[in-house]
């Protein structure tokens, strides 16, 4: 067990119980240390779309210990088909092609999957109050207190935030949402499928890219199809409107795939994830014995394709930091941010530039865009493309492990 000052053993609370806070609870549970999770939900959520475990995330997973239960849920990657509005393919970049850019240490789940692989392997060690959340934050050097909704109160050695974009404890020990949120003006709804697309061929996704907006439907069988829709918005009032009202205005006029996706969202909503796209942007993630984490500290978006890898390997070097710093955890903290700042101002800095690649802001980019991905398949540009992205995803050096 991890121990502090008079062999007392070290306590953390975690708020939040998505892929941020279950890595850190499971990190921290790793190197002896008592967590207790919140969360805020009622229970248990998940999440139609897909995430890539690459770089330091795939090594992450690999050093938390839950590489081999993500492989047998990796869907590997897929052939893509670039479509016209009404569904008919205007091109396709084979599977092997993304095989190749993005090498053997990759993986491909959906996020859900990957919660529920990280719930599995704390649930038997990790104590997890749902529905409760953290209301009040009160530390000196020794402790922090923590007040929750529950009515009950914790102290601890660490308090953690790891609940997301929209962090309570971001709000109570930084300030409001509005000061570090920066609104990237763009709405997301992605959800799994209860059927087959049967207008995707089997095994690929097919994706249309028009003036400010991008609809994909992929066919990967029962139990493993979604769909991911984007647009550019700068209209408040789309989220109130809810996913089945927003998608079904802006896509409702597409063909193929498009359609019975957006019947089967209007039939069950409730599995779906819709919301606007932004960043949080924070001059410092800790205070004292407060830190938070994941999308609550650095929120990359999803146009980096990013998230889930940079939350894994954020929980593993934040256990390994307070390892190596023993009972000094504002120096551990400080230790752990200067390691993890350059990658997430790179990955945010690559999710702004990645905006017209989603929701292109003219007809005039989307060919330019068309283009690009034809020029994908010659054999020069192919092997171009597979350093880039190699290049982008090699592993910085991580700290070694306790």
């Amino acid at each position: 067990m991890a121990r502090g000052v008079e062999g007392r053993v070290r306590r953390a609370v975690v708020a939040g119980a998505g892929i941020a806070g279950l890595a850190t609870a499971l990190r921290l549970h790793q190197t002896g240390w008592e967590v207790l999770v919140v969360e805020r939900a009622p229970a248990r959520r998940s999440s139609g779309y897909l995430v890539n475990l690459l770089g330091q995330g795939y090594d992450a997973a690999a050093r938390l210990g839950v590489l081999p239960a993500l492989a047998d849920r990796d869907l590997g990657v897929f052939t893509s088909i670039l479509v016209k509005a009404d569904g008919r393919p205007k091109l396709t970049v084979p599977a092997a092609l993304a095989q190749a850019a993005l090498g053997a240490r990759a993986i491909t789940v959906f996020r859900g999957d990957l919660e529920s692989t990280l719930y599995e392997a704390v649930r038997p060690a990790v104590a997890i109050r749902f529905g409760t959340t953290v209301r009040a934050v009160t530390q000196d050097h020794d402790e922090v207190r923590v007040t929750l909704s529950d009515g009950t109160s914790e102290r601890a050695d660490l308090l953690v935030g790891a609940d997301g974009l929209h962090s309570g404890v971001r709000e109570v020990v930084f300030g409001p949402e509005p000061e570090f949120r920066v609104d990237l003006r763009h709405v997301v709804g992605a959800f799994p499928l209860d059927r087959v697309p049967r207008e995707v061929p089997d095994g690929a996704g097919a994706t249309f890219i028009g003036p400010r907006r991008t609809a994909a439907v992929i066919n990967l069988g029962p139990g493993r199809s979604s769909a991911f829709f984007t647009y550019r918005s700068d209209d408040p009032a789309d989220l109130a409107r809810g996913p089945v009202r927003a998608l079904t205005a802006v896509f409702g006029d597409l063909g193929g795939g498009v359609p019975d996706a957006l019947r089967q969202l209007e039939a069950d909503p409730t599995g779906a994830y819709f919301d606007s796209v932004g960043q949080v942007v924070m001059d410092r993630w800790s205070r004292g014995r407060v830190v938070v984490l994941g999308d609550a500290a650095w929120c990359v978006s999803l146009f980096a394709g990013y998230g889930a890898a940079l939350a894994l390997a954020g929980a593993d070097h934040l256990g390994t930091a307070l390892a190596e710093h023993g009972d000094d955890v504002p120096a551990a903290l400080a230790h752990w941010e200067g390691l993890l700042r350059p990658e997430v101002r790179t990955r945010q800095a690559s999710a702004r530039r990645g905006i017209s690649q989603y929701a292109p802001p003219s007809q005039a980019h989307v060919r330019a865009r068309e283009l690009m991905i034809r020029a994908i398949g010659l054999p020069g540009i192919r092997s171009l493309v597979r350093r880039s992205v190699q290049r982008a995803n090699r592993t910085s050096t991580a700290p070694d492990r306790d």
